[in-house]
This record gives C-alpha cells, structure tokens and sequence, in this order.
C-alpha cells in the first residue's frame, strides 16, 4: 500500500511523526551529524516544504531551494539541476529516509577511496527492501536497482558521498533516476562502498510509516 492520494495534498516530507513533520526530524539529525549546509531538492508542493523548513535557522542550518520546475526531473535530474548550489564534493540523501549512521565516516571513507562516490550499504537480505547491491570482500561490485538478482544481499542504505564529476555527462534539464548514476559508476568501479550496521527507516509504505513512527516517539530527549 502506496501513500496516495494523501501526498496529492502533502508532501511526504511534512507528514507528521511523533507530532512534528518527518523533515523537521531529517534537518535536526543533519545538524547533529554536523552538517552545515542543505540544498532541498523540491518538486510538486514543494512551496510546502520551503514554508515549513524556512532558511534553516531553527536547525542551526542554512537551507536553499531548487526546484524542478514544471517538469519533474527525477532524482538525479533535480540533482543535477541543483549542482550550481553545491560544491564540488557533496552528501546526497533521499527525502523520505531517516539514517542514523556516521556521516564523518562516510566522507573519510569517500576521501579515503579516491572514488567519485560512494555508496553507503546494508546487509539487509530482503528484509526492508529488496536488495541491489552485491558487495563481495567490502566492495561494491554492482549495484542495480532496475535487475536485483538474488545473489545480491546487501542494499542501497541510502546515503551517498558524490561529486560534482559524476552528473556532468548526463544532459542539463533531462529527467533521470540517480539508480542510474549509481549503476554505471559501479559498472566502472567508480562507486566505492561503506557498509552500515544499524538498519534504516523509511516512510515510502505503510510498514515503512508505522516503523519509523515508533523509532522515532522512542527517541531520547523528544
């Protein structure tokens, strides 16, 4: 069961969990992981989403908008589209995932790699999502979120290292996945990998919604 046509009027980033909207919950861990600066990649409703999240300073963070415009452009088309408010090295993380890993360790891993990206991964085995990366001797050999095959145990957690290099080829206002980007970078050995221990939440399903809300009433301090 899908989230329509409740995301007809809300963005699933101000659904409300534990009585706050999910991205509220995404910018305060953003924050604690030292994070300074957030580009938002928006689409449809998106003005909802600048009108709850602001400049990011009740976050202690500073947050900028791009917009797709009128036609949506896919994840990694609104990723290139936002290249021009980013640097040149960069985090990349979906809107509708809650991921309390290191990030400080995903860039020294990135840095240590000398990759153009890196993709953070999850042993999951089915369990969460299917899974879509084969991950043998602690690196990605391939990753295919279009063709899993079953010898692929591990799965995208969802939090990615890029840089700017690795969007140039693809055109300037076309709409793509950023499964794409990653497919081919691992084709080419350009994706380095970091295994994650603590599983990931999401708010894509209903299983996903339930789960991330009880994760997150538990939290300390809320």
């Amino acid at each position: 069961m899908r989230l329509r046509p409740v995301t007809e009027r809300v963005p699933k980033a101000l659904l409300s969990f534990a009585g706050r909207p999910f991205i509220h919950w995404q910018l305060e861990l953003l924050a604690r992981q030292g994070v300074a600066q957030v580009v938002l990649c928006v689409g449809f409703l998106g003005d909802l989403i600048r009108d709850a999240v602001g400049d990011g300073a009740d976050f202690g963070l500073k947050v900028r908008y791009s917009f797709d415009g009128e036609c949506l452009l896919g994840t990694g088309g609104a990723l290139k589209r936002a290249l021009p408010l980013l640097g040149e090295h960069f985090f990349v993380l979906y809107g509708d995932s809650y991921l309390d890993c290191s990030f400080a360790a995903a860039q020294e891993a990135y840095e240590a790699s000398r990759s153009p990206g890196l993709m953070t991964v999850f042993h999951n085995g089915d369990r969460w999502d299917r899974s879509n990366v084969l991950w043998r001797d602690g690196k990605i050999v391939e990753y295919n979120k279009r063709a899993p095959r079953s010898e692929m145990a591990y799965v995208d957690y969802g939090l990615a290292v890029l840089s700017a290099q690795t969007l140039q080829k693809w055109p300037d206002g076309a709409a793509f996945d950023l499964a794409d980007v990653y497919h081919e970078l691992s084709l080419q050995g350009g994706l380095a990998g970091l295994e994650v221990g603590k599983r990931f939440y999401e708010i894509g399903s209903t299983r996903g919604i339930e789960e991330t809300e009880r994760y997150l009433s538990a939290r300390p301090g809320r």
